[in-house]
Formats: C-alpha cells, structure tokens, sequence
C-alpha cells in the first residue's frame, strides 16, 4: 500500500471536509455556524443566574466539524455579532453589557470549547470513533462550565458559583455530550475505497 492510498482510505475528521474547500466555502461555513449558533441560543430554559441553552451543544458540534481554527473563527464572529448588537445569544439577547455579567465566562469560553473539540475531532474524537467524540463533547461542556463558573466565583464567591453555575447544568452536559456524539455518528463518512 502507497502513502497516497494510505491518505485516500482514511477518513477525515468531519464529513463536511471544509479543511479541503475554497475561500468562499469557508467564509459560508462561518456564515451558516454563527446562524446555526445563533438559532441553538433559542433554545433554552430559563434559570438564575445562568439560563441552560442548546449553545454548548451547538459550539461543541460546530468545532468537531469545523475544525479547531474555522470552528473558533465561527464561535467568535458569533459572539461578535451579539457584542454589536444583533439578537443571537441566550434567548434573543445582545449588547456588550453580556460580556462583564454574570454569564461573560460562559460566553468567552465557548470558542475555547469549541476550539478545544475541533483539535480532538481532527486527532481522531470524532464519528469514526463515537466513544471518544462523547469524552470530547463532555470535555467541551465542562471547559465551558468551568470557566463559566470561574467568572461567576468573583461575582457571587466560589461555592455559590459551583452550585449555581455547574451543579444544575452537569445532566445536560452528559445529554448533550450523547447527542452530539451520536449526531457526529449519523454523520460520519466511510473511508473512500483505494483506486486500483
């Protein structure tokens, strides 16, 4: 077997291949992820002082397919969009002021979750390999509750922070770590066959 038929066999990372695509793909990838961004924000039940959201889903679904710079590109042009202005964070909102209350570490780490499973997607944590795309989709919601909570500990103090801003959301983390686990399963692709 050649190097060149060892790399035709074997899968990419995501099944949407944007690594391989032209400019303008890219820039439409980032396009429809801060739209698909924007729409998981609607999604929500309302808590204190931090609403649960499908956002954490949606970030860690957008890095395994994007990859860890295009996913942390489109994870940012996002959450600028709501920082100028447009209704796309948590149930409509926008505005800067978001980004020093009390849900600010929540925001600003959503591009490090997402960055961080689009890097374990692209080394193998992906649909090919669903166990470890749900450790990664996990590992992507408890970077965002940890940091998240790490804000929130300076504003209402540390215990406080664990037990509203990370206690009442860890179920959800688990579901949606399944769900976007079993979704990069449903989407995976089969290796191309080698040429003869």
């Amino acid at each position: 077997m050649t190097l060149s038929t060892s790399v035709r066999q074997r899968p990419t990372f995501s099944p949407l291949d944007l690594q391989r695509r032209p400019l303008i793909w890219k820039i439409g990838a980032v396009f429809f992820g801060s739209l698909f961004l924007a729409l998981s924000s609607y999604i929500e039940v309302p808590m204190i002082p931090v609403p649960v959201t499908m956002q954490t889903f949606a970030v860690a679904l957008v890095g395994a397919l994007y990859g860890w710079r295009l996913g942390g590109a489109t994870i940012a042009a996002w959450l600028l969009e709501g920082a100028f202005g447009l209704p796309v964070l948590a149930g409509g909102a926008a505005g800067a002021h978001h980004f020093v209350g009390p849900t600010a570490g929540y925001l600003f780490a959503f591009p490090i979750a997402g960055m961080a499973m689009g890097w374990l997607a692209e080394r193998g944590w992906n649909g090919h390999r669903p166990g470890l795309a749900f450790v990664g989709m996990l590992i992507s919601n408890m970077l965002c509750l940890a940091v998240g909570a790490a804000w929130l500990a300076a504003l209402i103090g540390l215990g406080q922070a664990v037990m509203a801003g990370i206690v009442p959301f860890l179920a959800g983390a688990v579901l949606k770590a399944a769900l976007g686990a079993l979704t990069l399963r449903l989407m995976a692709r089969e290796p191309r066959p080698a040429a003869k």
